[in-house]
């Protein structure tokens, strides 16, 4: 997925101008993921931080070469199908962001009442973008199921896809207004061109999103709106179109698995054989280490498991 954010990004912009930002225990593999793509440039984060934390340091390496910029955020999780039309609304991000300075984010038509998403309420809309892109009224949190629901049948929200686009100048002015404790240390640290510094400098900073630290406090925020399909492939429940279903139809599965009066499923089991009985609706993947079963529903509860097994102590399963 990694290798396709980058190939959407090709006709409009060159290899070199594209910047992968990482922690150090996925460098390696990040890295290796990128050899065929020549040119790409790849930022290592000591530790991970969360994302206002990434796209600050992406934000200080493009202003150093490029400071009158317009930059795009892209996470490395979403499938996108149709790249034509994905160029033609990012280059509609890109334009608005370099027109008016607002920070743009891009708004997907919401398909279903879905939890794991944060929304967008758009506004006014922008001029001459022929009813494209509008100024941003809210931003709403990950809703639970009747909130979802409800925000389905206004209508107008979007899906807040976490893509950007932004001068360079803009996310570094919002950043220093609204997180000044993330931009400042990263600055000094950079400015000592040590990777020590950098490091300290990581282990000192809060672990804060740009949508909660940035785009929920800024005033001049636009929204595009997506005409291309999109899934954040953030959780196994996300996984399941994408994957094949069985003889069936009944059940998205990779790897080996028999399926005995079940529905709904979602496998992923590449060396062991995964047998369903009876059972709905449910996530199971298998792998070396650990086995992980829960219904597809909780598919964006994980992160409950995760800070259980640091509070256990238990990282080696992370």
């Amino acid at each position: 997925m990694l290798q396709e954010t980058v190939a959407r990004l090709v006709p409009l912009t060159r290899r070199d101008r594209i910047v992968v930002v990482t922690a150090h225990a996925q460098a390696s593999a990040v890295r290796a993921q990128l050899r065929a793509l020549r040119g790409v440039r790849v930022l290592v984060e000591p530790e991970g931080r969360n994302t206002a934390a990434a796209i600050a340091l992406a934000a200080l390496h493009v202003q150093r070469l490029a400071p009158d910029a317009v930059m795009a955020v892209l996470p490395a999780d979403h499938a996108i199908a149709d790249r034509r039309l994905f160029a033609a609304d990012l280059a509609l991000a890109f334009t608005a962001a370099e027109r008016t300075g607002a920070l743009v984010t891009i708004g997907v038509p919401p398909s279903h009442p879905e939890t794991g998403y944060g929304y967008i309420r758009p506004g006014e809309p922008l001029a001459d973008t022929g009813g494209r892109a509008f100024r941003v009224a809210a931003f709403i949190e990950k809703p639970d199921r009747a909130r979802a629901e409800a925000l389905l049948a206004e209508g107008a929200v979007r899906w807040n896809a976490g893509i950007f686009a932004w001068r360079v100048t803009a996310i570094l002015d919002a950043l220093r207004a609204h997180l000044p404790e993330v931009l400042e240390p990263l600055e000094a640290a950079l400015a000592r061109r040590s990777a020590r510094a950098l490091a300290a400098a990581y282990r000192r900073l809060p672990s804060v999103s740009i949508d909660v630290g940035v785009m929920e406090r800024a005033a001049n925020v636009v929204m595009v709106e997506a005409r291309f399909p999109w899934s954040d492939v953030g959780s196994w429940a996300a996984i399941e179109p994408l994957w094949r279903a069985d003889g069936n139809g009944a059940n998205a599965v990779r790897g080996r698995a028999i399926a005995v009066d079940s529905r709904g499923c979602i496998v992923d089991s590449p060396r062991r054989l995964v047998a369903l009985l009876g059972v709905d609706d449910l996530v199971v993947i298998d792998t070396p280490d650990a086995l992980l079963v829960c219904p597809k529903r909780r598919a964006q509860d994980v992160r409950l498991v995760v800070e259980e097994l640091r509070r256990r102590g238990l990282r080696r399963h992370l």
